[in-house]
């Protein structure tokens, strides 16, 4: 009897093999499957920045009103500060050209229509520039921040000084913005000028109940289309006075104006205003927040 006939088992392996390979081929040259396609949101960047607020963003509307007579020097070149403020420090990260960053902000600005010594005040700013501008440009960055001077040097509340603050908000988107950054108020009862004064408690007070009804304005305007970043300056000076090490300061409680010390070495220019390495410290910051509402 004949036995069955049987593939040695070198040749089975072959066989084996040769299947495979057939199989990978066919996959292979087989047409692809098309995959459904997901619309990612194209982010623009910002590509203008305009600027409202008081003399913390001032760099020479007040010196050219003045005829380069106020600030004096050693005030630099029109800046409440020893050099460059923050919004230009912002205007530079985000590689703005000169003819791209538009400065309103007026020293001695308050968060209504008049500010000190007749110069406008944020709304008027803000009232000025939506009359003036026939269309606004969506990928444009609008920044505000004032309010000090309504208490400093005037008595308003902070119900008055955040009400003057939402109009402009709303002025603005209502024209069309749609990437706003509004700072807070640091706290005004801890600057050189107020620190252990009569009036301390008081100020630290107002720029703590300002910025609380601040979070919740901004929180009221924010939409899908509409994004808002807040600087806490608050939090940044606190946590500087706390910490100065941190931030390269060596001084966080006096003014170095009038002093021979090394101005970077100080949070404090004047009584009130920031160094221009202070203002460094908040373009650094601002320009953070920023990137989180262009991503």
């Amino acid at each position: 009897m004949k036995r069955p006939f049987r593939l040695p088992k070198i040749a089975l392996f072959v066989v084996a093999v040769l299947i495979v390979a057939a199989i990978a081929i066919m996959i292979s040259t087989r047409s692809p499957q098309p995959q459904p396609t997901v619309q990612q949101p194209t982010i623009q960047p910002i590509n203008q920045l305009y600027v409202f607020g008081d003399s913390l963003s001032d760099n020479g509307n007040v010196f050219r009103a003045t005829g380069g007579e106020f600030p004096a020097p050693p005030y630099f070149e029109g800046r409440y500060s020893n050099g460059r403020v923050w919004v230009e420090e912002l205007a530079t990260k985000l590689d703005l050209s000169n003819d791209r960053f538009d400065n309103f902000a007026w020293g001695g600005a308050t968060t209504g229509t008049n500010g000190l010594n007749s110069v406008p005040g944020v709304l008027a700013q803000v009232q000025t520039f939506v009359q003036n501008q026939p269309k606004i440009n969506p990928q444009a960055l609008f920044v505000i921040w004032a309010g000090a001077n309504d208490y400093l040097y005037s008595t308003e509340t902070p119900t008055r000084s955040i009400e003057n603050l939402r109009q402009s908000l709303q002025s603005l988107i209502e024209s069309g913005a749609k990437r706003l950054l509004v700072a807070n108020l640091p706290n005004l009862g801890q600057l050189p000028a107020t620190r252990n004064t009569e009036a301390s408690q008081k100020l630290t007070n107002f720029a703590i109940a300002y910025n609380q009804s601040l979070a919740t304005t901004l929180n009221q305007f924010r939409k899908p289309d509409i994004a808002i970043a807040e600087l806490d300056v608050f939090g940044i000076y606190q946590n500087a006075i706390k910490n100065p090490g941190q931030f390269g300061f060596t001084n966080v409680t006096a003014a170095c104006l009038g002093s021979s010390a090394n101005c970077d070495r100080y949070l404090f220019w004047d009584g009130i205003h920031p160094t221009t390495a202070a203002h460094k410290v908040l373009g650094d910051f601002a320009f953070e927040q920023v990137r989180t509402i262009v991503r």
